[in-house]
């Protein structure tokens, strides 16, 4: 009988003991599950909400070799800026010489190449030397990536394979320029810019098959900005930077809602978003105007908040508004620029070593830049300017970083034509 007992209480003790595992492994299966489900993705140019935003926590402010967590040789040469879903970072590359284009998965932890795939082959077109045949951010939900190459096409791809789900040639792009404009997602339809010499306009793809859903001509002449979606009135908005106006559009049908004339530049950066306006600074000399979204035909003076003059010559960096603050860095000479968000007020502007090509992000209200050297600069965006760091993480003197920085949490992305770095918090 004692026996019995005590084989049952033994059977008890086991049983709870089992259920305790059970539930202690249970809690660590959903503390990871809610660890990688709050970390941020960056799917596409300027990041998830195309402001330029990040909110990952715990990025260092200032970096040097010993920071590098990992660096990844890509081959060939690219200029597109990484974007990641989970532990999958995309870019894009251009080999032998312009006559492939690739895209590469590299795994965000370890920096291991996991896949590359040559997407299209042919004749390289001519390319500007500050320009790239890899230019293009891909955009990505973790599902599917998409890539766009000008003449080499826009691709899609499965995102876990690498294997090609379709491919579309969208024209020749002339010019001796090249291109540079990012698709992004839009509901089921992937959005491409198409401006060239020869032909331009805004194109929409169905995302499972392709196929056109709308083409809308726009006037021809090369651009390279991204378009960016804007939430007015409870409606989405497409709006894109151009060479001479501001253009929203209809993301069902494409047709124009409303244009806004912005003389005086290519439209090459991509405009800054804020709560209530998009910020559009023209590629040179010209104005910088905010315009307030949700009109109709012509608002030309008519929903501008503010418009002020931009002079000095050519803007290629994507400005970016944080706080009360909308911050524009330049090519040559290096120069940082800080106005008011409210009245296009300049404050201050600061001149640093080096030139900028990138576009600045903001992490936490923090602006991350890196020069075409790889300097990364970092500063707090106010009155006055208050740098935080300036940082040298070795590159080698061939390299040039015309890619903008992404973030995750604890480390910055950075990108040169030749390799893919991940920086830490240092060893």
């Amino acid at each position: 009988m004692s026996l019995e007992k005590h084989s049952y209480k033994t059977i008890v003790k086991l049983g709870n003991r089992m259920m305790h595992i059970k539930l202690s492994v249970l809690l660590v299966v959903f503390s990871a599950v809610s660890v990688v489900s709050a970390e941020t993705n960056w799917n596409q140019w300027r990041g998830m909400q195309n402001d330029g935003h990040s909110d990952a926590a715990d990025v260092p402010q200032a970096f040097s070799t010993s920071s590098i967590v990992w660096k990844t040789k890509i081959p060939g040469r690219g200029q597109s800026s990484p974007v990641y879903w989970g532990d999958r970072i995309y870019v894009t590359s251009s080999l032998e010489s312009g006559s492939q284009r690739a895209v590469f998965a590299v795994h965000r932890r370890t920096g291991k190449i996991l896949w590359q795939k040559v997407v299209w082959q042919g004749e390289a077109e001519a390319a500007h030397a500050m320009n790239n045949r890899a230019s293009s951010t891909c955009v990505t939900d973790g599902k599917q990536v998409v890539a766009f190459f000008g003449k080499g096409g826009l691709h899609s791809l499965d995102a876990i394979s690498g294997e090609i789900q379709w491919s579309r040639n969208l024209g020749t792009f002339d010019g001796p320029w090249g291109t540079g404009a990012s698709p992004i997602f839009v509901g089921d339809l992937v959005v491409q810019n198409c401006d060239a010499d020869n032909e331009s306009s805004l194109m929409a793809f169905r995302r499972d098959s392709g196929k056109t859903v709308w083409k809308t001509q726009r006037d021809t002449i090369r651009g390279w900005s991204t378009p960016v979606v804007f939430r007015a009135d409870g409606k989405n908005e497409i709006v894109l930077n151009g060479h001479s106006q501001v253009i929203s559009y209809n993301p069902a049908t494409g047709a124009e809602n409303w244009k806004c004339a912005a003389p005086g530049g290519r439209g090459t950066p991509t405009l800054a978003v804020t709560s209530d306006a998009v910020i559009a600074i023209p590629g040179r000399t010209g104005f910088m105007i905010a315009i307030q979204p949700g009109g109709s035909g012509d608002i030309t003076g008519k929903r501008e908040l503010w418009r002020v003059p931009r002079t000095g010559g050519r803007d290629l960096p994507s400005p970016i508004a944080v706080d009360d603050f909308v911050v524009i860095t330049r090519l040559r000479p290096g120069l940082i620029s800080c106005y008011q968000v409210n009245d296009g007020k300049a404050l201050w502007t600061a001149r640093v070593a080096g030139a900028f090509s990138s576009s600045p992000i903001a992490i936490n209200g923090v602006i991350y830049t890196v020069t075409e050297q790889g300097k990364i600069i970092v500063f707090k965006p106010g009155d006055k300017y208050a740098p935080i760091s300036t940082s040298d993480i070795g590159a080698e003197l061939e390299e040039v970083f015309r890619a903008s920085p992404a973030a995750f949490d604890g480390h910055l992305l950075v990108r040169s034509d030749q390799f893919l770095y991940c920086l830490g918090a240092g060893k």
